[in-house]
């Protein structure tokens, strides 16, 4: 069974920067990390989800969502089966749970609902 750890959340300024990261594990030897594309997703309490962003699994596309677009920037290091997601210029409605999510496959999705694995989230905080 995959398993997602996230990292790197914290409290920061507005305009400060963090960057999360998302070890995962439990392979098999039939697929790696690197068969799966991997994705961000955010959660303000008593909302919804929202989508941030998403990479696929050779990590040489990625796509953001408008709110963060130009701000936060997406990458992965399969060999450390390892994704990240820099968060700069962070806005007070960055403020969220975020999540990162893996689905088999080469492509990624905008729509987290195709993502299969999830983490246990960590808190971002940014005070104006």
């Amino acid at each position: 069974e995959v398993q997602l750890v996230e990292s790197g959340g914290g409290s920061v300024q507005s305009g400060g920067s963090l960057r999360l990261s998302c070890k995962a594990s439990g392979f098999t030897s039939l697929f790696a990390f690197s068969d799966y594309a991997m994705c961000w997703v955010r959660q303000v309490p008593g909302a919804g989800l929202e989508w941030v962003s998403a990479i696929n699994a050779g990590g040489s596309s990625a796509e953001y969502a408008d709110s963060v677009k130009g701000r936060f920037t997406i990458s992965r290091d399969n060999a450390k089966n390892t994704v990240y997601l820099q968060m700069n210029s962070l806005k007070p409605e960055d403020t969220a749970v975020y999540y990162c999510a893996a689905t088999r496959g080469i492509d990624y999705y905008r729509e987290y609902a195709f993502y299969d694995y999830w983490g246990q989230g960590t808190q971002v905080t940014v005070s104006s």
